[in-house]
């Protein structure tokens, strides 16, 4: 956990003020500043109209009574490129374009699926599994489901 906030938090803002300040001296200060203002307003612009069709893809499936899975997925990328898209950087500018654009989030979609499938699935069991807690560790009560451990995407 240290190395990632290491990571997230040092590594991260002096590679974005780097790719900044070579942008800069490459097109000089203003038209940078002007690059960053003007990605972060497409950005929010994007997340925006991303955000709702996520949203009604999300809607139509819980009306057609599915498990709205992928389109949840759908709608954490759009927030987290959103933000991403938001914060000044170059870099995060990148990351928060991927995660937003639609022929690129399947993709990302398909990463996280295949990362955390086992976790998810566990998870999502119909019924939920209870679990309680007595004095000498956990007991699970429900039932085991065979579960295919490639994850398939419709």
């Amino acid at each position: 956990m240290l190395p990632l906030l290491l990571l997230l938090f040092i590594v991260v803002p002096l590679l974005e003020l780097y790719v900044i300040l070579q942008v800069g001296e490459a097109i000089g200060v203003l038209p940078t500043i002007a690059l960053l203002i003007l990605d972060s307003l497409l950005g929010a612009a994007l997340m925006r109209s991303q955000g709702r069709r996520a949203w009604v893809r999300f809607n139509m499936a819980v009306s057609e009574g599915r498990v709205p899975a992928r389109e949840a997925i759908d709608g954490l990328l759009v927030v987290f490129g959103g933000a991403l898209l938001l914060t000044p950087g170059f870099v995060s500018d990148i990351f928060g374009a991927i995660f937003l654009l639609p022929f690129t989030r399947p993709f990302v979609r398909r990463l996280l699926v295949r990362r955390f499938a086992g976790r998810m699935v566990a998870a999502a069991q119909p019924g939920g599994a209870r679990f309680r807690r007595p004095s000498r560790g956990w007991d699970v009560d429900g039932t085991a489901h065979e579960v295919d451990p490639r994850p398939r995407l419709q």
